[in-house]
């Protein structure tokens, strides 16, 4: 690798990039929904939450001293939250791959179901999907926009990892 890659994805650096990162795919994702007109659904928007998530995690580590048991605690937190996203993508995609056999409904809308259900049967609700879940409506290279959210939720998990071992030498 590259010295001043190697530099940049070093300490307080290379948790900053994370951030950056996180925030730029979600800034992405509005371009993407703007430029083409497109609607994002329940599993979409969670997407998104987790990705900002990830991202705030980020921040805090790169103001947390490394070789602590603070920022072994994010690093955890930043894993459990980057395989809690890829799970939610893994849905959605399943979600997609078996659109033939889902009923064309389209459901009600993400805040609907937080303002007019409980919690525990929103989040239900919100993880079963919609007719509009299975719509693949955009595609990079062949990919989904589920597909692409889980190769990038595996791939901040590993940063995460990655950056607590070089922080802990």
């Amino acid at each position: 690798m590259p010295s001043f890659l190697l530099r940049l994805t070093q300490g307080k650096l290379g948790y900053l990039l994370g951030f950056a990162l996180c925030f730029g795919i979600v800034a992405l994702a509005l371009v993407i929904q703007t430029t083409y007109q497109l609607e994002p659904c329940p599993l979409c928007i969670s997407q998104r939450m987790v990705f900002m998530g990830l991202g705030v995690l980020f921040l805090i580590a790169a103001f947390v001293p490394p070789k602590t048991v603070i920022n072994t605690i994010l690093m955890g937190l930043q894993v459990i939250t980057a395989l809690g996203g890829a799970g939610v993508a893994i849905r959605h995609w399943y979600l997609q791959a078996n659109k033939e056999s889902m009923i064309a409904d389209c459901g009600v809308g993400f805040d609907y179901m937080f303002e007019n259900f409980p919690l525990e049967k929103a989040f239900k609700l919100l993880f079963r999907g919609t007719g509009d879940c299975a719509a693949i409506d955009w595609t990079l290279l062949g990919l989904t926009l589920p597909q692409l959210a889980l190769i990038s939720f595996v791939a901040f998990a590993a940063y995460a990892i990655w950056l607590w071992k070089r922080s802990a030498v």
